[in-house]
């Protein structure tokens, strides 16, 4: 979401009404969420110019551990150097440290795509806005999911009940420090979480959404301790119902 939200930022500055505007001052502390979107704080280290230039050698764009060769343009400016700027910065203050982490196994070979070009400086903000929402798409419409077993079928659904709140064994990335709180696209895709952990007995879909829609699943390690909720769902391993009635 933070990596989204800058990336539609910088497309504006990009293509803002005053010309493309680099961020001179760019650090993680200059940006804000408010309401799920990323904001720049302070725009006095806000430019539109451009770096004037001669020839080709003149547009070098530098940073601390790469340096990437730019055009020097009919109009004498170095080609999209405001633009390139930015990305990069996004890439090494945001990029690397955010998308390599908690997405679902199917969309990492995704952004670790995003995260080679931009770090490359091959994609330009416009490439990399796409690529960004190909894999919201995908994301969101659980096309990313690969065809499996169903294996919803190993569990039993009891309508109109959850668990009790409590701490409960914790993975990554828990919504909440108490458990293991995990976004899903359906009760299909959360049985197959379930079975990936040893400590899974059963789930419940909650009402809970995350900014993209998808509902939000708990997954505990008992089922015993059940209360009415005209709201959930509780599935409960076969299994792990079968060994408590003995």
């Amino acid at each position: 979401q933070i990596c989204l939200s800058l990336v539609k930022l910088l497309f504006y500055l990009a293509h803002s009404p005053l010309g493309s505007i680099v961020l001179l001052d760019f650090q993680p502390r200059q940006f804000v969420m408010v309401d799920g979107n990323l904001k720049v704080t302070d725009m006095d280290d806000a430019s539109t110019e451009e770096l004037s230039c001669k020839e080709d050698n003149d547009c070098t764009l530098d940073f601390p551990t790469k340096s990437f060769p730019l055009k020097c343009s009919a109009a004498g400016k170095c080609e999209g150097i405001n633009e390139k700027k930015n990305l990069f910065n996004a890439y090494r203050y945001f990029f690397t440290y955010l998308l390599p982490h908690s997405a679902p196994p199917a969309l990492r070979p995704l952004l670790s795509d995003i995260l080679n070009a931009t770090g490359d400086l091959r994609y330009g903000i416009n490439e990399t806005m796409k690529a960004f929402e190909k894999v919201l798409h995908l994301y969101k419409s659980g096309l990313y999911l690969q065809k499996r077993p169903l294996l919803l079928r190993d569990y039993i659904s009891l309508k109109g009940f959850r668990t009790v709140e409590g701490e409960d064994y914790k993975c990554w990335p828990s919504y909440s420090h108490l458990g293991c709180l995990l976004s899903i696209h359906s009760a299909e895709e959360a049985a197959a979480i379930c079975n990936s952990q040893s400590q899974c007995q059963s789930f419940i879909v909650t009402q809970q959404r995350t900014w993209t829609g998808r509902p939000l699943a708990s997954f505990q390690s008992s089922w015993t301790d059940l209360i009415p909720d005209t709201n959930a769902v509780v599935y409960i391993k076969r299994s792990a119902s079968s060994r408590e009635r003995l």
